[in-house]
């Protein structure tokens, strides 16, 4: 087994996101890879959605 690269963590944590990771996947990534990389990457792209929605509602408002 090899640790997972940058881009197949980004890829499995934005499938899990938006609900879309199929159940071999899932598994495939937590036997390989480490469960605070996931977590971190979890959070950054939270943080960025969140900060994406924040921004799109001011350029709606026009504030």
């Amino acid at each position: 087994m090899s640790k997972p690269t940058i881009i197949q963590v980004i890829k499995s944590t934005l499938a899990a996101f938006i609900g879309v990771q199929s159940t071999r996947n899932r598994h495939q990534a937590f036997e390989q890879g480490s469960l605070t990389t996931y977590i971190i990457a979890g959070l950054i792209f939270t943080i960025v959605f969140i900060l994406g929605l924040i921004f799109l509602v001011s350029i709606v408002l026009g504030g």
